[in-house]
């Protein structure tokens, strides 16, 4: 089995193709195949001692899910299902989608939202980011100053994914080696 599980949350197949990108660069022996989490089970995640867990922002900084006019359910029908799970031994590592400049009042905030629910739960989380080279007003995926993981805008910096994505997964790799 690999390593590392990939879930994400989507409508639009935007942050489906920056999970597969990194299964891609993480390679086959150390990545499993990404799932989106609307098929996914707790069980699932539990079965990996690494997760890498990606949510775009939707509307007012909410997850994604029928709420948000998704056509499927999504991260915020998921949440909930994690109440009674223990996550502690598990390392986990958030990225999230956003708009920095139609949304930057809640620049990639779902990303706190998959943070304080599994911290909640006893896991560690990696892979947080500095703040510089993005143009937003307020996210609650901020915190101590950091994002909580990668943040990623797919519609106005697009050419900084794959340096950012690439960057990001080898300071990961040193953390879970």
């Amino acid at each position: 089995m690999a390593k590392v599980g990939i879930f994400f949350g989507t409508d639009t197949g935007n942050t489906r193709r920056v999970a597969k990108d990194m299964a891609t660069l993480l390679g086959s022996g150390l990545a499993a195949k990404p799932v989106n989490i609307r098929n996914a089970e707790v069980a699932d995640l539990l079965r990996y001692e690494v997760l890498i867990l990606g949510a775009p922002t939707y509307g007012e900084g909410e997850l994604p899910g029928l709420a948000t006019g998704n056509a499927t359910e999504s991260w915020a029908e998921f949440l909930p299902k994690l109440a009674s799970h223990d996550f502690t031994g598990k390392t986990i590592a958030i990225y999230g989608l956003g708009n920095q400049k139609s949304y930057p009042n809640d620049f990639v905030s779902a990303m706190f939202y998959l943070y304080d629910s599994f911290k909640q739960r006893g896991a560690a989380i990696i892979g947080e980011c500095g703040t510089e080279g993005y143009n937003f007003k307020v996210s609650k995926a901020i915190v101590d100053g950091l994002f909580v993981g990668l943040a990623l805008d797919q519609e106005n910096q697009k050419e900084l994914t794959g340096p950012r994505v690439d960057a990001w997964l080898k300071t990961l790799q040193a953390a879970w080696a």
